[in-house]
């Protein structure tokens, strides 16, 4: 399953329009943390019927996001994700690009919170060594944009190591994790 990074950057507004759906976006996940998959695999973890992910992915598809897997047999049809990440470029300049941006970052942050509800939600079923090892913690911090900037490439660059898509040495035991990182500025105080 491992494969060389490659990160996408979208830079063209209808790429990020035909993304920017619940469903696809989902898809994209599951294709990202666990690799090739068809439909069928998809539909119950993206909550959507197996022919409604068969026609997200062939719509991911045709803007190259997805392609085609090699198949164990004729009848089934994996897809796969055709990068190991995908970025926003933030110079696209267009207020209807800057409002797609929003809206999928939106459904990512949306999708996050569901991740982590459905966790705690079967966290009894996950065993104790999971859970002494899970996080969920908040921090407020008092920064400029050049170091969050400088904490987020640290973050990062500690973290890449580990992307399932490209780890060619994981351990016995090793399960597809969820982390997400947001940073941001919080609003100024009010007076």
């Amino acid at each position: 399953m491992s494969r060389p990074e490659q990160r996408r950057t979208i830079t063209d507004v209808r790429a990020l329009a035909a993304v920017a759906h619940p469903v696809r976006v989902a898809l994209l996940n599951q294709l990202m943390a666990y690799g090739p998959r068809t439909a069928s695999q998809c539909a119950d973890a993206v909550g959507a019927s197996a022919s409604a992910c068969s026609y997200h992915l062939r719509q991911l598809a045709r803007w190259g996001f997805v392609e085609p897997a090699p198949a164990d047999d004729g009848r089934e049809r994996p897809w796969q994700a055709t990068a190991t990440g995908f970025a926003l470029d933030p110079d696209l300049g267009d207020p209807a690009a800057l409002a797609m941006q929003q809206t999928l970052a939106g459904m990512q942050v949306d999708q996050d919170a569901e991740l982590a509800h459905a966790f705690l939600r079967r966290a009894d079923s996950v065993g104790q060594e999971w859970l002494d090892a899970t996080e969920l913690s908040r921090f407020s911090l008092l920064m400029t944009p050049d170091e969050l900037a400088a904490l987020t490439a640290a973050l990062d660059a500690l973290i890449r190591p580990y992307i399932g898509l490209t780890r060619t040495d994981p351990p016995a035991g090793a399960k597809p994790v969820h982390l997400d990182l947001n940073a941001f500025p919080l609003p100024e105080e009010q007076a």
